[in-house]
């Protein structure tokens, strides 16, 4: 990517930021698990947050945005949450009510956009055959695991689907781009491609009624993306606060920071995703069932120690100057958590491919228990796959991976793991003789919940400074190959059906840079 123009202090910037983000949410979880999650329990993030600043020729607007979004999203809920705290089952959600709200203020500000989206929604049902064929594949596991939520363009993701209708669409590129990045890493809605369809199928409906349910669902939640949201939390029993006067009074509260970075020229494509990235710390990944898990002191002791490789890497990568650009910290970031993940599950004589497999084989077997299954049921397993064959990279011997370099001259610092009174005495946590299986038991809890293991607090920071930096390029999703860990390994065959691989996201190109994601 060749050396970045950016002052070191820049650099240095972004990256003690997101240690920042990172550490504030696991020392809130060291002190609180166990116990009861109320809402203010999350303000240690939320001022780790407010520490976030435009510096060098970063646009002022995004950070005010990013910020402006974690701190109403922290005031309402202490405002409205009942009890001042949310149920486990609800804090999924949580990062799925400002991307709605945000579209419909783009609609106002641009009624242009606003026709484009008529016409896309328009086209989705011209394009009835090829989302009934997805449809089927998504219901029949065609695809093995997936993330239909995914941040890029791979196979099973709503990013691909939506880029193969859009590609032949006649509406500015802007508001493709637009389109894109408000359901990838923007999430519009919590609704799934397949949800309708899936139950209407095994209610005994007939496949073009369970198509035309699922056409509509989409074509809600684009043309009423607020009203949407309300409908399927009402569906879903969600009761800690009320869905509607939330985001009424977050419209309230961002809508002079969307307006402010719309004005300054900030893509809209940015405005759909700043705002959501962030608030899932509170409430989501500082919350009830984070704390349940984290009860287990293995459990706590993978997050830490995955942690603090983090911050001993980085922290030596910018004291050297071995990170020169903003792309370098998210790189050195992202594989330095994947190899620390990696380097605890090799402890116990687990090798990525061994688990990988594993999860394969149990996702066809849990299509086949469970046909009713949430479409998003094995979302952070893929996510916890592709993590772990990253760190598989980041650390197998040269010529096979990157002998442990996260960057050219930048070696992971894994001293920390072997550092830690718990992960290396697992013993302490079984049967004393037979203590060959923690660790590993420790990461499966974690890999239906692997947010701070990614990290999404560090992702979010990151990424929002790089899109501070280069505003009128979206994020999202970025044009590149996932090397999806399932296609990596066992499924090599998905990689015909890839829609990047088969050249239609390349007609909406994005941003610059994003082969660092």
């Amino acid at each position: 990517m060749g050396a970045s123009s950016l002052p070191p202090e820049v650099i240095a910037k972004i990256a003690e930021d997101a240690i920042a983000a990172q550490k504030a949410d696991i020392n809130v979880i060291r002190e609180r698990r166990g116990g009861k999650f109320v809402i203010p329990d999350a303000a240690p993030y939320v001022e780790a947050t407010k520490k976030m600043a435009a510096v060098g020729p970063m646009k002022k607007e995004v950070i005010d945005l990013f910020v402006a979004s974690v701190v109403a999203h922290y005031d309402i809920l202490n405002e409205i949450a009942v009890d001042k705290t949310i149920v486990p089952e609800d804090d999924p959600y949580v990062e799925h009510y400002q991307t709605p709200v945000v579209l419909e203020i783009l609609y106002e500000l641009d009624p242009k956009f606003r026709e484009s989206v008529e016409k896309f929604v328009k086209a989705l049902e011209d394009n009835k055959a090829f989302i009934g064929k997805e449809l089927i594949r998504k219901y029949g596991g065609f695809y093995g695991p997936t993330c239909v939520v995914d941040f890029a363009y791979a196979v099973g993701g709503m990013p691909g689907i939506h880029a193969a209708i859009l590609e032949k669409l006649d509406i500015p590129k802007e508001h493709k781009e637009t389109i894109l990045a408000a359901k990838s890493w923007g999430m519009n809605t919590s609704y799934g491609f397949g949800s309708k369809f899936i139950a209407a199928v095994e209610a005994g409906k007939t496949l073009e009624e369970a198509v035309k349910e699922e056409i509509d669902a989409l074509k809600k939640m684009w043309l009423e993306p607020t009203k949407m949201q309300e409908e399927l939390m009402k569906a879903v029993g969600h009761r800690s606060f009320d869905p509607a006067t939330y985001m009424k009074k977050f419209r309230d509260r961002i809508y002079p920071y969307v307006k402010a970075a719309y004005g300054a020229g900030v893509h809209p494509a940015n405005l759909t995703v700043v705002p959501a990235y962030g608030v899932g710390d509170v409430g989501h990944h500082i919350s009830q069932s984070m704390y349940n898990m984290a009860k287990d002191d293995v459990v706590m002791a993978v997050m830490e120690a995955v942690t603090d490789v983090l911050e001993a890497t980085l922290t030596r990568g910018v004291k050297e100057g071995l990170i020169k650009s903003e792309y370098d910290v998210l790189l050195a970031a992202g594989r330095s958590l994947a190899g620390a993940t990696t380097f605890i599950l090799e402890l116990d004589g687990f090798t990525a491919d061994m688990v990988v497999d594993l999860l394969i084989k149990r996702f066809n077997n849990f299509v086949l228990k469970y046909p009713t299954r949430s479409v998003a049921a094995e979302l952070h397993n893929v996510d916890f796959i592709d993590l772990i064959m990253r760190g598989a990279d980041v650390i197998k011997p040269e010529p096979y991976g990157r002998g442990g370099y996260v960057l050219k001259g930048l070696k992971i610092d894994l001293s920390p793991i072997k550092r830690n009174v718990v992960l290396m005495n697992s013993q302490r946590y079984t049967y004393p003789g037979c203590a060959i299986t923690v660790r590993f038991s420790a990461l499966m809890r974690l890999a239906d919940f692997p947010c701070l293991l990614t990290s999404e607090p560090v992702t979010a920071t990151i990424n929002t400074y790089i899109v501070a930096l280069h505003p009128d390029k979206p994020i999202a999703p970025p044009p590149i190959c996932k090397a999806c860990g399932v296609s990596q390994t066992f499924l090599s065959g998905r990689c015909k059906w890839c829609w990047y691989r088969r050249g239609i996201a390349k007609e909406i190109p994005l941003t610059a840079g994003v082969e660092a994601i």
